[in-house]
């Protein structure tokens, strides 16, 4: 996770009705996810029980899945 406070954005910043370019909506899109695959991983320490279930439903799907 950055240490930037979370209004504290960069020089891409160029004001409220800017358009946003496709390498901004990338870096967010990319910070997104890492801080997700970040909580993931937490819940996955703080409740094994819960994320074992969790992946056992997963694994189900995906044999039970039809292309």
């Amino acid at each position: 996770m950055s240490d930037l406070p979370a209004g504290a954005g960069g020089p891409e910043k160029a004001g409220p009705g800017a358009p946003e370019t496709d390498a901004e909506r990338r870096r967010r899109r990319a910070r997104f996810l890492r801080d997700l695959a970040e909580a993931r991983a937490l819940r996955a320490r703080v409740q094994p029980r819960r994320a074992k279930a969790a992946r056992l439903r997963h694994a189900m799907r995906m044999r039970t899945f039809r292309w």
